[in-house]
């Protein structure tokens, strides 16, 4: 294979990958989200009792806009949930919620690798931009050690990218605990959440590989430059 064809694999390989990740969240969580739980509990009750039970009642539960866009703030103190997730009754709304829980849970404990994390939020903003300005224009006017500066960005990125994996594996573990522990959901309902919320994690993987595909293709392009 030569450099160019290389070029274009690792391109397309990385495409497919992102692809494949996406649909399997995306089918796992459509096929939960049709799934009501037994017990009729909404993702917001959910959240809001784990965090009771944690000593979280400062911790806000609020709805927000978007398709995902679960998240929780640890600047503000807020979970803030998508409307299906919030008020939905659904295997994959007590989920979700739980999982954000999970994230309010690490906070609270100070989880290691969450404030490692947090701590590289400024680096990674810089990073992203800064790396893509430095690689685009290294490779249109030449200048390879522009483009050696922006890899080294990337691989910044890289970094934060792979402390992610342990943060959202560990909400994830945290959350089927909590789902067990507070009986939100029956046996057979359980299985089905612990298969989406893995489903979700490995997202985060695709995330990994494809920032390394990225990496070693432009080390390839970085490399031709200096011959």
């Amino acid at each position: 294979m030569d450099y160019y064809s290389l070029i274009y694999f690792l391109i397309f390989l990385s495409i497919i990958i992102t692809l494949v990740a996406q649909l399997f969240v995306s089918v796992s969580y459509s096929k939960y989200k049709k799934v009501q739980n037994s017990k009729g509990i909404t993702g917001a009750e959910a959240a809001r009792e784990i965090l009771n039970r944690h000593g979280l009642g400062d911790i806000y539960v609020t709805e927000t806009n978007g398709f995902l866009s679960d998240h929780y703030d640890p600047t503000r103190k807020v979970i803030r949930l998508s409307k299906d997730i919030y008020q939905g009754t659904s295997i994959a709304s007590v989920s979700v919620a739980a999982h954000e829980c999970g994230h309010a849970i690490q906070d609270k404990e100070g989880y290691g690798f969450m404030r490692f994390r947090s701590a590289m939020f400024p680096i990674v903003n810089f990073s992203s931009t800064a790396g893509y300005f430095a690689i685009l224009i290294g490779i249109v006017f030449g200048f390879v050690d522009l483009i050696w500066l922006g890899i080294a960005l990337e691989i910044i990125i890289l970094l934060f990218q792979l402390i992610t994996l342990p943060v959202e594996f560990d909400a994830s573990r945290r959350a089927i605990e909590e789902i067990k522990k507070n009986q939100f959901l029956v046996a057979g309902e359980q299985t089905g959440s612990k298969r989406m919320l893995t489903a979700a994690a490995l997202t985060y993987v695709a995330s990994v590989l494809t920032a390394l595909i990225e990496i070693f293709r432009l080390i390839l392009i970085a490399r031709s430059r200096d011959d």
